[in-house]
């Protein structure tokens, strides 16, 4: 087993809660959900007309707009964060790395928005019109594409889907790949830009939405008797992984380390979870064994906790399988209660949110939960967040198709 140890040196996160992890985090702590009305195009048509939108968010902020112009919406976060994490990091390439750092960032639906647009091109003004930069635009490798070519990164490089646990397994993935000796760095993470018009009305024929037009910070209510659905929302985080060695060289500051990682497969349903949890309860298993901690270690767990009617419970039993009695003294809380479900971002987003956490010694609350389920019976961190030293936390992240990814992380020692 290669002994190579990974840490993070750079975060940056586009989320309705805020353009950039500090102010992400600021509204996280404050209990401040960020979802409300659409305001992205017209929902007079739609059943569900609320998300969590990137607000004010300008891309040519952070590119031309000739470059704008080519590439679809989650690339413009990912081309955001990277600047972000860049500059914590401190990880530019020239002709003595570039060879040495990679890059995977991935997404679930990828360009969903700019392949509905260019569609209505082809119907309403036929294919001569359809624009040449469609396909690289909405492939499922278009943001690491962007990210490499902006960044310099010639390293592994590829994009993956597992539906709303890509981002875990982007950076478990490329976590690995650091392990194994493929790459010193990494630029990982995941984007999602898929509150369009038919994304809206693809998620609401699955009943999958909540339907609480009337009350859309209150919509997101995870672990809540009265929860009806996920809300839709955008974004996602990218994180600078470096093999430890690498990193010290550079002078960079490790902001925690990524020790496990984790997936496994329900094999059940495309889009219902094991209601036992059997799949979810393996995957964290086996990312604990691997990162080499005690069960008795972890101090938080970052829930996947979408609001759904059978995820949660499936989840709550999930945790319990692993943990036992010592289920009911782990803090647990779901941050979608406040960003909406970022899908194919969420689990990038989320696990930013655990390094926060664990750097600032505070578990940001579930929101919304004024009327726990009986089947969710655990300690889920309800509307408030506290104060806690944080040393091992796990954050979960479940997908459609039954897809179960865990990453744990831990506070970075020397």
């Amino acid at each position: 087993m290669n002994n190579k140890r990974v840490v993070v040196t750079g975060m940056g996160a586009i989320s309705s809660m805020g353009l950039n992890t500090s102010t992400t985090w600021e509204n996280l702590v404050a209990g401040q959900s960020g979802v409300g009305p659409i305001t992205l195009f017209d929902t007079s048509d739609l059943e569900v007309t609320f998300a969590g939108e990137a607000h004010g968010f300008d891309p040519e902020n952070y590119m031309s707009p000739k470059d704008a112009r080519r590439m679809d919406r989650f690339s413009h976060f990912a081309l955001a964060a990277l600047q972000e994490a860049q500059a914590q990091s401190g990880l530019f390439l020239n002709d003595t790395n570039a060879y040495d750092v990679g890059v995977n960032v991935s997404t679930g639906v990828g360009g969903i928005g700019t392949y509905s647009s260019e569609f209505e091109v082809l119907t309403t003004k036929g294919p001569r019109r359809v624009s040449p930069f469609l396909v690289p635009s909405i492939i499922v490798d278009a943001a690491s594409v962007q990210i490499a070519l902006r960044s310099g990164a010639q390293g592994p490089n590829f994009g993956l889907a597992s539906a709303c646990a890509t981002g875990a397994d982007a950076i478990g993935i490329a976590s690995e790949l650091i392990r194994l000796g493929y790459a010193r760095a990494m630029f990982t993470g995941s984007f999602e830009a898929d509150i369009t018009l038919i994304g809206v009305a693809a998620f609401t024929r699955m009943q999958a939405l909540s339907k609480r037009n009337h009350d859309p910070q209150g919509a997101s209510r995870p672990f809540d008797s009265e929860r009806d659905g996920f809300v839709m929302a955008e974004g996602g985080a990218l994180l600078v992984l470096e093999d430890l060695e690498y990193a010290l060289m550079r002078g960079a500051e490790p902001l925690a380390e990524i020790c496990g990682y984790a997936s496994t497969s329900d094999a059940i349903h495309i889009t219902s979870p094991d209601a036992e949890g059997m799949g979810a309860a393996r995957c964290m298993s086996l990312a604990i064994e691997r990162a080499g901690v005690s069960r008795e270690d972890v101090s938080y767990i970052n829930a996947h906790g979408t609001s759904t009617r059978l995820g949660d419970p499936a989840e709550t039993r999930a945790i319990k399988q692993v943990f036992g009695e010592r289920a009911y003294r782990i803090p647990v809380s779901s941050t979608k209660s406040m960003s909406g479900h970022l899908a194919g971002g969420a689990g990038s987003l989320e696990a930013a949110i655990c390094i926060l956490a664990i750097r600032h010694g505070m578990i940001p609350p579930t929101i919304n939960l004024h009327n726990p389920d009986p089947d969710c019976d655990l300690d889920y961190v309800p509307l408030k967040a506290r104060s806690a030293d944080l040393n091992v936390v796990l954050s979960n992240s479940f997908g459609f198709g039954g897809h179960n990814s865990t990453l744990v992380i831990t506070k970075y020692t020397e």
